[in-house]
């Protein structure tokens, strides 16, 4: 399967990937969903939008805790920087992700579109400053913007909210244009971003999936699937291209 995955991404013309929650387990960052996810242990019920303008600092409490104290501690793995590589060797021309983790820019990925926004960001959404992560004092909560006093909100996408117009505009784009799409760590359950693929598919592209585990997309429409873990197939296959040691 890697010799095949290889020789298809090879002679392709423009290759994406496409990447969710997998990739990032590795790194120490559990799935939203299933038996051992986020949502088996705390109520979502505080990333609703509607909520967290009405409890924000329970909001934040909670944000804090999970996406902060937890998620920052996290650094990219193999795959992420095995992505990166083969990126700046012009092998593959854009990541798109579900992840909010900021792990793709961290492993030296350039051209990656965050469909669901990045926790890396607070952003006003009275005055619409935006700040880095590490300009905001999180230890008083809400955090506050320093220009109007307004609580701050994560930059990712809330319960409730719609996908950021650029961001989706460029991810379906991709799914036309692209000939091979790459699959890594996505079980295919999060609307609309499921959709992206499928868009692809129908555009012609050829679907590489890597997945420990088979997914909505494994007998639908993926092509070459390799049934392994993302640090594990990913390295694999750039070094089945030449680029990876």
């Amino acid at each position: 399967m890697y010799k095949l995955a290889a020789r298809t991404i090879r002679n392709a013309n423009r290759v994406c990937v496409f990447t969710g929650a997998g990739i990032s387990v590795e790194s120490g960052i559990p799935p939203f969903r299933g038996k051992d996810g986020l949502w088996s242990k705390y109520d979502p019920t505080f990333l609703d939008i509607t909520y967290f303008h009405q409890r924000p600092k329970e909001s934040w409490m909670l944000i804090k805790e999970i996406f902060y104290d937890f998620f920052g501690q996290a650094k990219p793995n193999g795959a992420h920087y095995a992505l990166a590589t083969l990126e700046q060797n012009g092998v593959i021309q854009a990541t798109i992700t579900q992840n909010i983790d900021n792990l793709h820019y961290e492993a030296g990925s350039k051209t990656v579109y965050e469909f669901h926004g990045t926790s890396q960001y607070l952003v006003c959404e009275k005055c619409r400053k935006r700040y880095h992560v590490s300009e905001i004092n999180l230890d008083n909560l809400p955090p506050l913007c320093k220009s109007c006093g307004h609580v701050l909100k994560p930059d990712f996408v809330f319960f409730g909210e719609p996908i950021p117009v650029q961001t989706n505009r460029l991810s379906f784009h991709e799914a036309e244009v692209a000939d091979v799409f790459i699959l890594i760590g996505t079980t295919g359950e999060i609307m609309p971003a499921s959709m992206i693929p499928h868009v692809a598919k129908r555009n012609g592209a050829t679907i590489i999936e890597v997945n420990p585990k088979e997914s909505n997309y494994t007998k639908n429409i993926a092509d070459i699937f390799i049934q392994a873990k993302a640090t594990e197939a990913v390295p694999r296959l750039a070094q089945e291209l030449g680029l990876y040691n």
